[in-house]
């Protein structure tokens, strides 16, 4: 997420980090590239001007140049800068009204807007334990209907059935009667989305908007359209009163334009972030940690809510508890581990989250990608009960039988039961009084040259 502006700034701001004195020339020279940085990302131009003017005074300013450490400094006030842009800190939906609260979902065809609402729907019945029937009031796409229903069915929602037969406003003032009789604590009205914006689509929205008076109008938005997505957002927000935005595709984005765009044009915060194709991939939208993320320094907030939301707590502490007794660390208990972090998105998504992260080269990354989870699983799948216990018997025509099992190759195989020997005599470090900083030093000489994450699986 945002790789290309992450990359291009963190090389601009090394060069500052170590600096015992800042200048007026070298923040010049620096501001010029953040400048460039930012506007690669397709960041708004009236952002970049604004940010760089920001900075720039802050920078020449006491708080940086009576600094112990004004390289450090300087990174401090960008990294604020950044935050400010976005929004300053998160803001939640507001849905303090009589039930049911409604939330009307707008946005152009393609943005996401179907499948953020039965992420939506997702979020509040999970994490705010609420209530959620969905209904769509795209009558011009039939199939936007039926995949709707599907997806609803999937998060657990109560799905409002409609047909292109109805008009919008009719669909809505139904779903809402059905709604208030179920007694369902939200209502998301997924409405239709054009290919550019027009004045039927725009009338059309602010006659549901009137109709429904939702607590909340989100703007669907795809983050990869860059600084576009805030020109959409802008003229949207002429047309309807909208009260946040959703950015949809991030994890594609390389770039990072729209997120530090749409705040500064709009005026609207971003409520909540895109990060995958599943169905949890939806996140509320932090800029303190975005930003983070953005200048290398991770998200460990995010990392540690997201472990504590989706890792099976009685499988981790049964494996805790057998490897401190000294009972061993076998290739199920590998497997289960990868199946856990698949469940937190993957280690990509994972190692996004880590500190500096930045600073690891693409080759390590690439060894430590998604792929390589996925065929170390397949490996340990194919393999028997017992091998799996007792891998030291897996010899030639094993390792034959379980690479044509697994569609790899015998040196992945091999591969596989070398990081799993690494990861196994990490494990035995626990054992005992003081286990786990024993592990923890068993972890630092695993470090690749160079620094960063050690090899996959540990």
């Amino acid at each position: 997420m945002f790789d290309n502006l992450s990359d291009r700034l963190n090389r601009v701001l090394k060069k500052v980090s170590g600096k015992g004195r800042i200048t007026e020339d070298n923040i010049k020279a620096t501001l010029r590239e953040v400048r460039m940085a930012l506007l690669e990302a397709d960041v708004a131009l009236p952002v970049v001007k604004d940010f760089i003017t920001k900075i720039k005074y802050r920078a020449l300013g006491k708080e940086v140049k009576s600094s112990l450490t004004p390289g450090q400094a300087f990174i401090k006030v960008v990294n604020d800068e950044m935050i400010a842009a976005m929004g300053a800190a998160n803001e939640s939906l507001d849905l303090k009204v009589t039930p049911p609260a409604v939330v009307l979902m707008a946005g152009l065809q393609g943005a996401g807007k179907t499948t953020s609402t039965a992420k939506l729907a997702k979020y509040l019945i999970e994490r705010e334990k609420k209530s959620v029937m969905v209904v769509s009031a795209d009558v011009y796409r039939p199939a936007a209907i039926a995949q709707l229903e599907k997806v609803a069915s999937e998060v657990g929602a109560e799905f409002f059935p409609s047909d292109a037969s109805q008009k919008p406003a009719q669909i809505a003032k139904a779903a809402l009667a059905q709604a208030k009789k179920s007694f369902a604590d939200v209502l998301i009205l997924d409405t239709a989305g054009r290919l550019a914006v027009d004045q039927e689509m725009m009338q059309e929205i602010a006659e549901l908007h009137a109709l429904v008076n939702p607590a909340e109008t989100l703007f669907v938005v795809d983050s990869m359209t860059g600084q576009d997505a805030a020109n959409t957002a802008k003229a949207f927000d002429q047309a309807l009163p909208l009260t946040g935005v959703v950015l949809t595709k991030a994890d594609g984005d390389a770039r990072g334009g729209a997120a530090l765009s749409i705040r500064h044009i709009t005026g609207k915060p971003i409520k909540f972030i895109g990060v995958g194709e599943k169905l949890d991939a939806l996140e509320p939208f932090h800029p303190e940690r975005i930003a983070s993320r953005i200048l290398g320094m991770g998200d460990m907030l995010s990392l540690i809510e997201e472990v504590e939301r989706k890792v099976d707590k009685q499988k981790a502490e049964k494996l805790a508890k057998k490897v401190i007794k000294g009972q061993g660390f076998n290739l199920e208990d590998f497997r289960e581990q990868l199946v856990q972090m698949k469940n937190m998105g993957g280690l990509t998504s994972m190692m996004e989250k880590l500190p500096g992260m930045g600073a690891v080269p693409q080759a390590a990354k690439d060894q430590m990608s998604d792929k390589v989870t996925v065929q170390m699983e397949a490996i340990i799948n194919s393999m028997t009960v017992k091998e799996k216990e007792f891998p030291d018997m897996i010899k030639g025509s094993r390792k034959k039988r379980i690479a044509n099992g697994s569609g790899t190759d015998i040196q992945a195989v091999n591969r596989l039961l070398k990081q799993f020997k690494q990861m196994q005599k990490m494990m035995k470090k626990m054992k005992g009084k003081g286990g786990m900083m024993k592990m923890m030093r068993g972890m630092q000489g695993m470090m690749p040259p160079g620094g960063g994450m050690p090899p996959m699986g540990r």
